[in-house]
């Protein structure tokens, strides 16, 4: 066996990518051009190869179906259910990333003939059980965010207030008190003043907001709880 060019059957990777944009939460799929599942919408992935590592190959298969790269990807969970690949076992460890949509030009490659962001609350009917997958993790997600300062990188560099709620709320899928939100998020210490405001908006101006990495380390090692 050439280890170079053979791939572990049995065991394969699916990534979830979330992006913000427009006040809404998307999801990276892409349309698989070949195969039993040819014309389906499906999570970027595919099968790991003996001689890389399982990191390596979520990285790889993204980059190669989607010429999304240089993102930070997490592991989030395995999925084994009998029955959840036609004709094999096929046990799936899952990545997910955050991302600001705005940051990257799709391109379809490899075996996909098609990549494209959907809203988390419209997305069409996935392969296999990429939609069981999709939910779990979203709902993950939706934990998350209040216990883990997250989610920056769905947003520009510099941001307003607004900006930063309608996040939480495409996250958490509910309308926030903005003036409890911004009391709360004040309290953290996380966001530093760029002391500037937006640009060519037709509203009036607001003001323009960064995080603060150190702060931002910090909560991350000490976790905090941000009940709205």
């Amino acid at each position: 066996m050439n280890a170079t060019n053979e791939i572990i059957d049995a065991l394969s990777i699916d990534c979830v990518i979330f992006g913000f944009k427009d006040a809404a939460i998307s999801i990276l799929l892409v349309k698989h051009g070949q195969g039993v599942t040819k014309g389906q919408w499906a999570l970027p992935g595919g099968w790991i190869m003996y001689n890389e590592s399982i990191d390596d190959a979520a990285y790889r298969l993204l980059t190669a179906q989607t010429a999304v790269k240089n993102i930070y990807l997490e592991q989030y969970q395995a999925f084994g259910k009998v029955g959840r690949f036609p004709e094999k076992r096929v046990i799936t460890i899952c990545y997910y990333a955050l991302v600001n949509i705005e940051k990257f030009e799709l391109h379809a490659g490899g075996s996909v003939s098609q990549v494209d962001w959907f809203n988390i609350r419209n997305i069409p009917k996935m392969a296999f059980d990429h939609t069981e997958i999709t939910k779990k993790c979203f709902s993950f997600l939706q934990h998350k965010i209040r216990h883990e300062p997250i989610g920056f990188n769905l947003l520009p560099k510099k941001f307003s207030l607004l900006q930063l709620q309608e996040l939480y709320e495409a996250i958490l899928d509910q309308k926030l008190d903005k003036p409890n939100f911004r009391r709360r998020l004040m309290k953290m210490n996380l966001l530093v003043s760029c002391d500037e405001k937006q640009k060519d908006v037709w509203h009036r101006a607001a003001q323009l907001y960064r995080f603060d990495k150190k702060s931002y380390d910090q909560l991350l090692d000490k976790g905090f709880s941000f009940e709205i």
